[in-house]
This record gives C-alpha cells, structure tokens and sequence, in this order.
C-alpha cells in the first residue's frame, strides 16, 4: 500500500538527500524536530512546496564566507512572491575525504567532488595527493554516493566507480557505508555557509534587540550616484549592513537588484523610517523578512539612532505643528 501523504502543517523540505549541510542547518530547528522532513533537488523545488503549501517552510542556503551570495537562492527570493525568512542558522563548513571500504589513501587518483567543495579543499588534495583527478559531482553527498554502485540515488552526473575517493560532509558515513580516510581537509577552517529558514508571508514576528531585516531592491535608474543615493537611506539613520549584493535583474543590461541585509527589525523606528524612505526612492522594494540573527549577539545603536531619538522628534514636530513652542 501507498504511504500516506505528509501533512503539509508539519513538513519541512531541504535540499537531500540526508547527510547534506542543509540537513544539518535543519536539525537546528526546535519546532522541525520530530516533524517530516521531505527531501527535494533544488532550491525551486522547496520554496515551491511552501508557496503550494506541501510544506510549513524550506531551509535554503543563501551565503557562504568563502563564495558569497548563493545566487540561485536570491534570485528565487526575488521572483517568488508571498515568502517570508523566519530564521538564519550558521553551518561550519568542514569536509571529509572517504572511499569505499579497503580502499587507502595512497590508492586515491580520482576524487569525486561538487565543484565548490573541491574548490575549497584543492589545496588539501594537492598536497595529499599531487597526482590527483577531479570528477565533478552534481552535489555534496552525490559525490559519496556515487562510490557505491549499488546505490542508485546518487542523481544525474555522478560517476559510479570510476572515482576513488570523494570529498563529502562529515557525517555521510551514517548514511553509507564508505570509510573516512582524512578528516578536516577544508583549506579553510573557518567556512561558514548561512541557512534560512523560508515560510509563507505572515505576520511579523516581536523585535528581539538581535534581529537581522533583509530586503531586495531596485535603482530607480542607471545614472551616476544611483547607489550611493539608496545607501544613504541607511546610513543617515545609522544602519549598518550585513550583506550588500548585486544581481542582474535580466531585463537588459546594467539592470540590477541589490540583496540587503540589515541589521535590526522593521519594528526598530530607524529601520522603519529607512524602509519608508527606500520606498520612495526605489520602483520595487521586497521586503524579504525579519527575524532573529543567528549568533544572537544584540545590535547597538548609538543614541540619536535608538528608538527614543525617533519617538521625540515625532513629537517635537507634532507639537509644532499643534502651535506649541517646541522647545
């Protein structure tokens, strides 16, 4: 008989199969845990079961200390309507060398690999193994997948036996039965890949004081001191940004959207006044959410840029315009 369905209230999708770092930014999820958790191929994929409501939310990677900008990830945010980031959860990004049973480090000379994995590890190989060849896999846990002949869940692309060796997350030896033969051979120990997690449009949820507010949005025109003009919304309210990245629009050439991420809440009065004014100024402005940090540590603000300097300045002019001296 068929399984039964997942109820769509209690299912979260991420990009699978298990073992992948998406998995493990899953895991820092209080309300997934012990919930379904349905495995997709891509990006698309899961923000596609939140917007048909398959599923309550999707967890996406969407920047990486060492690439950037996840620009599938943007891009999707930026033309799927209705989508809400509801939280960010930081993954060290640490990589492990396996093969198949037996197999020693001296017999590796054919490393299955995702290109960005290889690409962060390559110092390692080429030291470990000079003489070493890449095969490019179509995802992290397809590389060790694809050690495994029998396994046919490794995807489109991968080469089955003619790799050696993989480069894949720690951990995928729960999953599959490989052996680890180097751990720790990211050249990078302080890779960090950034989560969110992506649920329909609901209300916002309180201000923590260790909030982080992420927008899309677009220059009004091509001319010089466009950017500087929508960067002063922030700065003249004393916002700092954590994340400033452009995207083609694809419209035409030269267009571009920028990705913004800063730091506070909407409910914070300087953020809510530099949305206002970015609105003004801007022909499409997405807000994209707002929603606790992941390293909890709380804003600071200096004082003419608190909440108090905003609420007595409205005050100061209402009384004006009320004839008071205003003094």
């Amino acid at each position: 008989m068929p399984e039964p369905a997942s109820d769509p209230a209690t299912t979260y999708s991420y990009l699978g199969p298990a073992g992948t770092f998406t998995e493990a930014a899953l895991k820092q999820v209080p309300e997934a845990q012990g919930k379904t958790w349905r495995s997709v191929n891509n990006v698309g994929e899961a923000l596609a079961d939140v917007v048909a409501e398959r599923s309550v939310a999707a967890m996406i990677a969407i920047e990486n200390s060492i690439d950037g900008g996840v620009s599938a990830t943007q891009d999707a945010l930026a033309n799927v309507p209705g989508l809400r980031i509801l939280g960010e959860y930081l993954v060290p990004v640490d990589f492990v060398l396996v093969a198949r049973p037996g197999t020693t480090l001296d017999d590796v000379r054919v490393v299955n690999a995702h290109p960005v994995a290889y690409a962060q590890t390559r110092l390692w190989l080429e030291r470990a193994r000079p003489d070493h060849e890449h095969l490019p896999a179509t995802s992290n846990v397809a590389a060790a997948v694809a050690l495994l002949p029998a396994v046919d869940d490794a995807g489109p692309g991968s080469v089955g036996p003619l790799a050696d060796a993989a480069v894949a997350p720690p951990g995928i030896t729960d999953h599959y039965p490989l052996e680890v033969l180097a751990r720790s051979i990211g050249d990078n120990p302080n890779a960090v890949t950034r989560f969110v997690l992506v649920g329909r449009t609901g209300a916002v949820p309180p201000a923590t004081g260790s909030d982080k507010t992420s927008i899309i949005a677009e220059l009004p025109d091509d001319r010089a001191g466009g950017l500087l003009d929508m960067l002063e919304q922030f700065a003249t309210r004393g916002i700092n940004m954590s994340l400033l990245q452009s995207r083609p629009i694809g419209d035409a050439l030269g267009r571009y959207r920028f990705v913004i991420d800063l730091d506070g809440h909407i409910l914070d009065e300087r953020v809510a006044d530099a949305l206002l004014g970015l609105k003004r100024f801007s022909p499409n402005v997405k807000f994209l959410g707002s929603y606790p940090r992941a390293d909890r540590e709380q804003v600071t603000v200096v004082p003419r840029y608190d909440n108090t300097a905003f609420v007595e300045a409205r005050d100061w002019l209402r009384a004006l315009v009320a004839g008071e001296p205003g003094d």
